[in-house]
């Protein structure tokens, strides 16, 4: 048996995917929904991790780096530009929905560190969706 938690923040970002072919070369954004769960095989004093801290900090990073910003790739011959006018987070290979899904899945880990939690608790799942009808999720190993 395990137990687990379910943690879910938006923010509104742009991007841009200029190594597919399509629409979405073009720069264009949306409105973006994670979806964080953590699970623990046992609960610590009755929880898997403090809810408190653990969406103060995920929120914190979200709206710090990707809120009302451009995710752009390494590659992409405009992030030099476009990172001197405004906030730019350069995503792990392109920011399509399913890297933005392993970055915000680092990122919970991460924060999970220091935290009170239950022994085990670990991010398990991450579903990002960048519109109503198409998401992406990244599932622990």
């Amino acid at each position: 048996m395990s137990h687990g938690v379910i943690v879910r923040h938006n923010f509104e970002a742009g991007h841009r995917l200029p190594h597919l072919p399509g629409k979405c070369q073009s720069l264009h954004g949306h409105s973006w929904w994670a979806e964080v769960t953590v699970e623990a095989p046992a609960l610590a004093d009755g929880m898997v991790v403090e809810f408190g801290p653990f969406k103060k900090q995920l929120r914190r990073w979200i709206d710090t780096h990707l809120d009302h910003g451009l995710m752009l790739g390494p590659d992409d011959e405009l992030l030099p530009l476009l990172s001197q006018y405004g906030k730019v987070h350069q995503v792990p290979g392109w920011p399509t929905v399913e890297n933005v899904a392993s970055l915000i899945a680092r990122v919970a880990g991460d924060a999970l560190l220091d935290l009170v939690r239950a022994p085990e608790a670990r991010v398990t799942r991450v579903q990002v969706s960048e519109t109503h009808v198409n998401a992406a999720t990244w599932s622990a190993p």
